[in-house]
C-alpha cells in the first residue's frame, strides 16, 4: 500500500492504542493533521496553547499509565510544549511528542519558524529522533513507544520534517507494537541482605516514591509493610500508593510534611527507599537527612543509586518485582515500640489544621471537596501553597489519582491536567485545585473543557498573590514584597462565564456550603471562585536549604523542632 509519511504516522499510532491526541495544527505539521482527518480510530482534542497539549496528554498518562501523544508545529509550537516535556522527564511520565519541522532541505537555513527542536529537547527527553525519511517512521514510531514505557518512563519525541510527512512510500505491512524491555532483576545476596536489615531494624521507615506508582506496585506496597509491620511515609510523587487512612500510613515527608514525620526521619534506625531519587524538597539538606539510619535504596534506574545518598543495599530492578521478591524473604513484626514512639512525636509534635468546617480556609475546602466527591475522583494541582494544603489535607486512598507536578513545579498543570484525567476517565468528575497565580498561566484552556463538554471542577483558591512566593518573602526576606502580589483583581467567574463554563463565587454565596455541594455534583465544567486570606500560609515548613528536624510554623509541645 502507498501511504505519505504523514499517513504512516497515523496508521502506526492507531496500531500503538491511541484514541486521542491532543495538540495545536501549523503550517509544518499539517500533513499530519490531514492525515489525521482520515483516521476513525483517533479523534483530536484542540488545545489553545502548546503547554496545555502536551499537559493534557500527560494527564492521559498519569491516569492510564501507557504512552499519550501530544502533537505541536515547528518553531514556536515545539518551544511552547518543551515545557511539558521536561515537566515530563522530571516526573517520569511516558509521553510521545510529535512535531512539524521545516522541510530537511530547510534545516540550518533560518528558515520560517525553524528552530533546533532536535537539539533542545535533548536534555529534556528520554530519547529523541529527526526523521529523514519516511522509510525512518516504521521504526522510529514503534521505538518511541517503547522507549516512553520502558524501565523509568520518560518523554520521547519524534521530529518530521514537512517533506517527509508529505513523502509518498510503499508499505507492504505495518510493524506491530515493540514489546517493553526486560526489567533488571535485582541481585539476589542484595535482596537477601536487605531482608536481613528489615529484619533485624528496630525503628525501620519505608519510603513510598512515585516509582511506585509507575510500577504498578501498591498492593505489593502493602503487603510488604503489614507483613513487616513498617511505617510508611510518602514522597509528594507517592502519595495514593498506600491509603492516607492506613494504621501505617504517615503522610509526606519533607518540605512541607506535619513535622511528627520528620521527626521519625531522625530517630529511624533504617530507611526503605522504594522509587524515590532523594528530592531535595523530601530531604531537606541531604547531610542531615535520616542522620541514624543507614538506607536500602530500590529503583529501576541504576543511576538514581548513590547518586545523593549512599545506600548500604542498592536494588536495581522493577519495584514491584523487588518487593515481591522481598516479601517472603521477611518476618512478620510488630514493631511495637516503635510505632508507639511515633505516635508519642505525632502527639508531641501535633498535626497542623484549620477549620474544616468553613469555605474560607483551604483544609476547609479540600476536606469538603474530598467528603462530596469520593475516593475514586482524580485530582490535579498546579503548584504553590494550594498544592501543599492538598499533599497534606486530602486522604488520597489510590494510586494515579494525584495528577501533580513535583519535579519541575510548573504552575499551569492543572487545569491541562484534569483536562487529560477527564479525557482518560470520562467516567468520573476530576477535582482540579489551584490558586488564582497558576491559573492564569493557562487559562486559555477553559475553552477546552468547555468545548469538550469536561466534567471538571476547578476549585480556585484566590488569596490574588503568589501565595508561596509572597510566604517565603515574609518568613526570609524581611516581609519585602516584591511582585508577589496582584494589583488587579480579575473576576474570574466571569472570565469562567465568558468560555461557556458554569461559576460560582463562594464569597458572594447567601450558602456558600450549598452552592459548593450543587457547583462539585453537579454535571460538567464548573469553575468554584474560593476567596481565602491573603495572609494564609501553608505550614509547616522546611526553610530552604535547612535540615527537615528545622521546620518551622505550628506548635510543638516537647520535641527539639523549632
Amino acid at each position: 500500500m502507498k501511504l505519505t509519511g504523514a499517513q504512516l504516522t497515523i496508521r502506526l499510532l492507531e496500531s500503538e492504542g491511541i484514541r486521542i491526541i491532543s495538540g495545536i495544527p501549523g503550517g509544518a505539521n499539517l500533513p499530519l493533521y490531514d492525515a489525521l482527518a482520515e483516521s476513525t480510530q483517533i479523534r483530536h482534542v484542540l488545545a489553545r496553547h502548546e503547554q496545555g497539549a502536551g499537559f493534557i496528554a500527560q494527564g492521559m498518562a498519569r491516569i492510564s499509565g501507557r504512552p499519550e501523544v501530544c502533537f505541536a508545529t515547528s518553531g514556536p509550537g515545539a518551544t511552547n510544549i518543551l515545557t511539558a516535556i521536561a515537566d515530563a522527564k522530571l516526573d517520569s511520565i511516558p509521553l510521545v511528542c510529535i512535531t512539524g519541522q521545516v522541510p530537511a532541505s530547510m534545516i540550518g537555513t533560518d528558515a520560517f519558524q525553524e528552530v533546533d527542536t532536535y537539539g533542545m529537547s535533548i536534555p529534556i527527553t528520554k530519547h529523541n529522533f529527526l526523521a529523514r525519511s519516511a522509510a525512518e517512521l516504521l521504526e522510529m514510531v514503534p521505538q518511541a513507544f517503547q522507549l516512553a514505557a520502558s524501565g523509568r518512563p520518560g518523554p520521547v519525541l519524534i521530529d518530521i520534517p514537512k517533506d517527509v510527512q508529505k513523502e509518498l512510500i510503499e508499505v507492504d505491512a505495518l510493524p506491530q507494537p515493540l514489546p517493553l524491555d526486560a526489567t533488571p532483576m535485582a541481585d539476589q545476596n542484595a535482596l537477601q541482605c536487605a531482608a536481613a536489615l528489615i529484619n533485624t531494624a528496630q525503628r525501620p521507615l519505608f519510603c513510598i516514591g512515585g516509582g511506585v506508582v509507575h510500577a504498578n506496585a501498591s498492593s505489593a506496597t502493602q503487603a510488604l509493610v503489614e507483613k513487616a509491620a513498617l511505617p510508611a511515609t510518602m514522597t509528594l510523587m507517592g502519595l495514593g500508593a498506600l491509603p492516607a487512612d492506613h494504621s501505617l500510613a504517615l503522610g509526606m515527608l519533607g518540605m512541607h510534611a506535619q513535622r511528627f514525620v520528620n521527626m521519625a526521619l531522625e530517630e529511624c534506625d533504617l530507611f526503605i527507599a522504594a522509587g524515590m531519587r532523594f528530592d531535595d524538597r523530601a530531604t531537606g539538606r541531604l547531610a542531615q537527612f535520616c542522620p541514624n539510619a543507614k538506607i536500602v535504596h530500590i529503583d529501576i534506574d541504576p543511576s538514581e543509586m548513590n547518586k545523593l545518598k549512599s545506600a548500604e543495599v542498592a536494588l536495581v530492578g522493577d519495584v514491584k518485582e523487588v518487593l515481591e521478591a522481598l516479601l517472603p524473604l521477611l518476618e512478620t513484626q510488630s514493631h511495637t515500640a516503635w510505632l508507639e514512639r511515633i505516635e508519642q512525636l505525632r502527639t508531641a509534635c501535633p498535626v497542623v489544621t484549620g477549620d474544616r468546617n468553613s469555605l474560607s480556609t483551604p483544609e476547609g475546602l479540600i476536606h469538603q471537596a474530598a467528603q462530596l466527591l469520593g475516593a475514586d475522583t482524580p485530582v490535579t494541582t498546579d503548584v504553590g501553597q494550594h498544592q501543599m494544603w492538598t499533599a497534606q489535607y486530602y486522604p488520597f486512598q489510590r494510586p494515579r489519582r494525584w495528577l501533580t507536578s513535583g519535579g519541575l513545579g510548573t504552575m499551569g498543570f492543572g487545569l491541562p491536567a484534569a483536562i487529560g484525567a477527564a479525557l482518560a476517565r470520562p467516567d468520573s468528575p476530576v477535582l482540579c485545585i489551584s490558586g488564582d497565580g497558576s491559573l492564569m498561566m493557562n487559562i486559555q484552556e477553559l475553552a477546552t473543557a468547555v468545548e469538550e463538554r469536561l466534567n471538571i471542577k476547578i476549585v480556585l483558591m484566590n488569596n490574588n498573590a503568589l501565595g508561596l512566593v509572597r510566604q517565603q518573602q515574609e518568613l526570609f526576606y524581611g516581609a519585602r514584597y516584591i511582585a508577589s502580589q496582584f494589583p488587579l483583581a480579575p473576576d474570574f467567574t466571569m472570565i469562567a462565564q465568558g468560555f461557556g463554563m458554569s461559576a460560582v463565587d463562594l464569597g458572594a454565596a447567601s450558602d456558600p456550603k450549598a452552592a459548593f455541594a450543587e457547583a462539585l455534583l453537579n454535571p460538567g465544567p464548573c469553575l468554584i471562585h474560593a476567596p481565602i486570606g491573603a495572609n494564609e500560609n501553608v505550614f509547616p515548613m522546611v526553610p530552604p536549604g535547612a535540615a527537615n528536624a528545622e521546620m518551622i510554623g505550628g506548635e510543638c509541645n516537647t520535641c527539639s523542632c523549632v
